[in-house]
């Protein structure tokens, strides 16, 4: 494989760039301009419609909205706005690879894609840390989980990932390869393979670990309530489920591609490795519509599973008094559960402290 083309899928944003000696196979052609732009429209157009119902049924929800509907409101738009650039990637898959937009827009859809990727990351790891919050620490939940706290980390979100993404918006050109234009690094420097590594780690492996932490965390403590309340309790069940797919979802669509991703960053830098680049490519090629269909899959999860937003979609014009009603969250009333329960273990241990005494 010529160097030249291995600058095709070291980046995320060409994890389905083909390269140009793997092209000439028939089974390679089909992929790549039949399937891929099949299903990259099919990705857009569910995408931009349940993304965009989300937000407005979320946005316009009558009643006190949850906290944690700020941050599914937020990664709704990262997922919109990504969503937006995807017909210029089907117009790439569709022509071989090739980029016919531009260098504007080669530019500007590489930095939205860098942008959502990291927005959608930490936004899911800010949403993870606060149902921790809210289940493990019920007394400092009340303290800290305020609506103005959360619209100022999503702040924070939206101007560390777009940072994050300017080394991308200064790199990214049109590359003439055989005289064919394709989007992509310039130039593979052992700095940009070093400055790639630390990225992905401390950007998706790091926050996907305390993803992790923190619902098994959850998980173990509402077995533990559940296991004490009985088995009709249906709202630990619902809540328990919808950790276990939410997390298998993210973990699906992202652990793959990044884990391809880091092997072919790590060839680069170790050459002497030998490891099969070829390979890495084929694998990002299939594992990196499986990120890319990640922005679309959100809005049916939550649909699916959580009756609340399902409530907000399928009656958006609920009266006052029938919100009021159902304004206390499965965040809210989790936490005031598992107050209720440490509440009660204190108590426990305390009785048997002063029986043994």
């Amino acid at each position: 494989m010529e160097p030249t083309a291995t600058l095709l899928y070291l980046d995320y944003l060409d994890a389905t760039s083909p390269d140009p000696p793997l092209m000439k196979t028939p089974s390679h052609i089909s992929y790549t301009s039949v399937f891929l732009p099949i299903f990259y429209t099919a990705v857009f157009l569910t995408g931009i419609l349940g993304n965009f119902i989300l937000m407005i049924a979320l946005h316009f929800k009558h009643g006190n909205r949850r906290l944690i509907d700020i941050f599914i409101i937020n990664l709704a738009a990262s997922d919109f706005i990504f969503l937006v650039t995807l017909p210029l990637w089907v117009d790439k898959e569709a022509s071989l690879g090739l980029w016919r937009t531009g260098s504007f827009l080669c530019k500007g859809s590489s930095y939205v894609i860098s942008v959502n990727m990291h927005c959608s990351v930490f936004l899911l790891t800010c949403m993870s840390m606060d149902r921790y919050v809210a289940v493990m620490r019920p007394a400092l939940s009340r303290r800290l989980r305020r609506r103005n706290c959360a619209h100022a980390v999503c702040a924070c979100v939206w101007i560390v990932s777009c940072l994050l993404g300017l080394p991308t918006l200064l790199s990214r050109e049109v590359t003439l390869l055989e005289g064919k234009p394709y989007c992509a690094e310039e130039k593979a420097t052992s700095i940009k393979l070093m400055w790639g590594l630390v990225n992905l780690v401390s950007t998706f492996f790091v926050p996907l670990l305390s993803i992790l932490t923190c619902y098994c965390c959850i998980t173990r403590r509402l077995c533990a309530h559940y296991q004490q309340s009985g088995k009709h309790n249906k709202k630990l069940r619902r809540s328990i489920r919808i950790i276990i797919i939410v997390v298998a979802a993210f973990t699906f669509s992202w652990l793959p591609f990044n884990t391809f991703k880091l092997l072919a960053i790590v060839s680069g830098l170790r050459p002497e490795l030998q490891l099969p680049s070829v390979s890495f490519q084929l694998a990002m090629g299939v594992t990196g519509p499986l990120a890319f269909a990640n922005s679309c899959v959100n809005p049916f999860i939550y649909y699916v599973f959580d009756s609340y937003i399902r409530r907000a979609i399928v009656r958006p014009c609920l009266k006052n008094s029938d919100s009021g009603s159902s304004t206390e969250t499965s965040d809210s009333h989790l936490s005031k559960v598992f107050s209720n329960f440490i509440h009660a273990e204190d108590f426990v241990r305390r009785r048997k402290r002063s029986v043994s005494l």
